[in-house]
């Protein structure tokens, strides 16, 4: 019995023990070393750090105004980024899922987006917005182009979101493809000789029978738009006057740009907190609506 104990304990360390090593050094201890800096009022730089406890924390939550409207750009951009990405994700996984002899080149087509890293998705899609968006409203006469898309607080708000969804779309609409293909055909088959349209098999078939892939989803939705830093920083850089800077971007420009390290990470923290108290409900609401095939 202890040989059988002592050669499972070796296969797990064989077998586990790097990744829990890699994970650990990471993962943990920068994340509990951030958990520590965030009590102090450490620059990032100098070796002198200094323990202030929970004054970052309370400076953070009742004299930052800056914070809290960059987290309300967050939360209008994240839910608005949730919506549209997962009902286009959706759709285009819906119809590309159909007989169409083009289907695997538009798959292909809607992914690439998600290949390109964010930084020069951003600065491809600035250089759209500014000369070729002004290009295509000399030529057309059309006011949509000749909008101020980053330059104007609402225009690019949207500016952002666009970008955003057309990065994202892309990777949901896999997902949802393999979610829907591994629907039994007989049970959307019986719909359809019990007389059900194909809107009433898409509500009360299709979507129930997917709920685990919408959980994925939403999570990862919830993610990418609460930690936008990319896009946000090639597009805006959180302007004008600081009217689209998300949340990832003020704890960036707290603690690289203004040095002031142990409140950039206070406020890594409390945005921690956030995220995960939002995705652990989300994910609990959805999987209660799961329900087997």
């Amino acid at each position: 019995m202890s040989r059988k104990k002592s050669s499972g304990l070796l296969q797990q360390l064989v077998f586990v023990g790097p990744s829990t090593i890699f994970f650990t050094v990471i993962i943990v201890i920068p994340f509990l070393l951030g958990l520590y800096y965030s009590f102090t009022n450490w620059n990032g730089v100098s070796g002198e750090v200094t323990w202030v406890g929970l004054n970052n924390f309370k400076q953070i939550l009742t004299n930052d105004p800056d914070f809290g409207k960059a987290f309300w750009f967050t939360v209008r951009f994240t839910v608005i980024g949730i919506i549209v990405t997962n009902l286009l994700g959706f759709f285009l996984a819906y119809f590309l899922t159909k007989p169409l002899k083009t289907r695997n080149v538009l798959r292909t087509i809607f992914f690439m987006p998600n290949v390109i890293g964010g930084l020069l998705l951003g600065f491809i899609w600035q250089f759209i917005f500014v000369k070729g968006f002004s290009a295509l409203g000399d030529s057309t006469g059309w006011s949509f182009f000749n909008l101020p898309w980053l330059g104007d607080a609402t225009t690019a708000f949207w500016g952002i979101v666009i970008v955003f969804v057309w990065q994202t779309a892309g990777y949901l609409m896999v997902i949802y493809i393999s979610s829907i293909n591994n629907i039994p055909k007989d049970i959307i088959e019986a719909a359809e000789i019990d007389g059900a349209s194909k809107l009433q098999i898409l509500k009360s078939v299709i979507v129930p029978l997917v709920m685990p892939a919408v959980t994925v989803c939403l999570f990862l939705a919830i993610s990418w738009s609460f930690k936008m830093f990319d896009l946000n920083l090639s597009l805006t850089k959180g302007g004008p006057f600081r009217s689209t800077e998300s949340v990832a971007l003020n704890i960036y420009n707290e603690a690289f740009q203004n040095n002031r390290y142990g409140l950039g990470t206070a406020k890594a923290i409390i945005f921690f907190i956030v995220v995960a108290v939002i995705t652990s409900v989300q994910v609990k609401l959805t999987k209660s609506k799961e329900v087997e095939s």
